[in-house]
């Protein structure tokens, strides 16, 4: 009878977390098909008309395409880096075994507890003088630099979990490091490199400080920046602005739907391991 009792007590706390955070995410859907004069009477009556408009204005002065594809670049070039370099070195610190290994490791993990804001103006001027400044590709590869610590450390935690005897058979059938790496112990690491992807996704495609410190050009400009040109100094049309988080946000919560077993898989076994 007690378990009976904990059971629904567990599904009613589920439910009320699950209605605390669909919430905003149901007030932004149905007020963005309302018009201005609907918002400030009531925000939370439904809309008298399903008013595609909003939509329609919103994808056309905030040049969504545009800075969609600026995004998808960001967010493919940080991603790609960071599953590359990451992999590679945490398959390595985590075979080698040495006060070195450890240090570098060390390193990695420690980065993580560095504010961005200490290092955000370093930051700015150095890609400025590298030529990164200014186009997406670039803001990509700052993002990639910025993002290999903690994929360094779950791949590390991961790849624990690998018997050695892995590398010692590739060895003797032949096959170099690079090889053996890339055939062998690289399709082990998918549940963690799906995780990563997704993590990192989310914060590349969400990302408002270092876009807005790096683009000082419109035409490269983000969906998150894009999306903030709405709000005026004196005045904001929620309208737009609803719509324009609605449709970019529909990418990443289907991704994110479809990797879910994954990223829960990922995370577990990392730290698990680690």
């Amino acid at each position: 009878m007690s378990r009976r009792l904990y059971s629904v007590l567990a599904w009613l706390v589920l439910g009320v977390l699950a209605v605390y955070f669909l919430f905003p995410i149901y007030m932004a859907l149905i007020n963005s098909f309302k018009s201005q004069g609907e918002i400030y009477k009531s925000v939370l009556k439904l809309p008298s008309s399903l008013n595609f408009d909003n939509y329609t204005e919103a994808f056309t002065k905030a040049n969504l395409l545009k800075s969609g594809l600026n995004t998808v670049i960001v967010t493919v070039t940080g991603i790609v880096l960071i599953v590359f370099c990451s992999s590679l070195a945490g398959y390595k610190l985590s075979r080698t075994r040495g006060r070195l290994s450890g240090a570098i490791f060390m390193l990695f993990v420690s980065s993580m507890l560095v504010p961005f804001q200490t290092i955000m103006v370093t930051l700015t001027k150095m890609a400025r003088d590298l030529g990164l400044q200014g186009s997406p590709l670039g803001l990509g590869i700052v993002c990639a630099g910025l993002g290999v610590n903690m994929a360094v450390f779950l791949y590390h935690g991961f790849v624990k979990g690998i018997p050695r005897e892995l590398d010692e058979s590739a060895s003797i059938d032949g096959a170099g490091e690079w090889r053996a790496y890339f055939t062998v112990i690289f399709p082990l690491l998918l549940p963690i490199t799906f995780t990563i992807i997704v993590l990192n996704l989310l914060w590349l495609w969400n990302d408002f400080l270092l876009p807005v410190l790096l683009l000082n050009d419109y035409r490269a400009y983000t969906l998150v920046l894009s999306i903030n040109m709405f709000f005026g100094k004196y005045s904001r049309d929620w309208t737009l602005i609803l719509a324009s988080l609605v449709m970019s946000s529909v990418p990443i919560i289907v991704i994110f739907a479809i990797f879910q077993r994954w990223i829960i898989q990922g995370i577990t076994e990392g730290a698990v391991k680690g």
